[in-house]
C-alpha cells in the first residue's frame, strides 16, 4: 500500500512517499503544507496519509535540514521502476556522491559505467523522483557551473543545497580536526 507524510523541517515542509518496500518520491521543502502535499501526490493514486511513514529517514531529514551531515545513500531503499534501465543507472551512481562533494554530467556516466551519454545524464537527472534522497543538485556542468535544476526552487534550491551542505562539510572537517589534535 502507497502511503506519504508532509513534514516540517527548518527549511520548509518535506514530503515523502513510499511503501513498505522503499520510498518512490520526495518533495524537497517549501512554505505551504498543501504545496508539497499536492507536488508529491501529483500522479500518485490511493497514496494514504501516514505520520510513521519511514519515521527515522525523516528524522534524518530535519537533521540534514538543520545543518547535520547525513548520508542518505543507505538510509532507505528506493523504488525506481516507472523509469529506463538508463535512468535507474545514472540515478543509483548518483545516489553514492557523498555529502558536500560535487561531480560533472561526464563523470557521473563514467562513474555509471556509461561514458558519453551526459547529455542524457542530465535528462535521467530531471527525472529524478526523490531528489534529496538521489542528491542529483550535486551534478554540476563540466565547466563547474551549477546547470540546470528541474526540481521545485529551480537552480535557486540547487545552488542553496549546495551551500548547506558545502558549510556542513567545512563544520565536519574543523570538528574532525580538533578531534584529531586532541589525541
Amino acid at each position: 500500500m502507497l502511503k506519504y507524510t508532509v513534514f516540517s523541517t527548518k527549511w520548509g515542509y518535506f514530503g515523502l512517499a513510499g511503501t513498505q518496500a522503499g520510498i518512490v518520491r520526495t518533495s524537497l521543502p517549501a512554505k505551504s503544507f498543501r504545496e508539497v502535499e499536492s507536488r508529491l501526490l501529483n500522479g500518485l493514486t490511493a497514496a494514504q496519509p501516514d505520520q510513521d511513514l519511514y519515521r527515522s529517514l525523516q528524522r534524518q531529514i530535519i537533521a540534514y535540514f538543520e545543518g547535520s551531515y547525513v548520508d542518505f545513500s543507505k538510509a532507505v531503499p528506493v523504488i525506481l521502476d516507472e523509469l529506463s534501465e538508463f535512468q535507474r543507472c545514472i540515478l543509483m551512481a548518483c545516489r553514492k556522491i557523498k555529502c558536500g562533494r560535487t561531480i560533472s554530467y561526464a563523470k557521473l556516466t563514467e562513474t555509471a559505467d556509461r561514458p558519453g551519454a551526459a547529455r542524457a545524464a542530465g535528462n535521467a537527472l530531471a527525472a529524478n523522483p526523490l531528489p534529496l534522497i538521489i542528491p542529483c543538485h550535486r551534478v554540476l556542468r563540466g565547466d563547474g557551473k551549477i546547470g540546470g535544476f528541474s526540481a521545485p526552487g529551480g537552480r535557486n534550491m540547487k545552488q542553496m543545497l549546495l551551500r548547506h551542505e558545502e558549510s556542513m562539510s567545512r563544520h565536519r572537517l574543523r570538528y574532525a580536526h580538533k578531534g584529531n589534535k586532541s589525541r
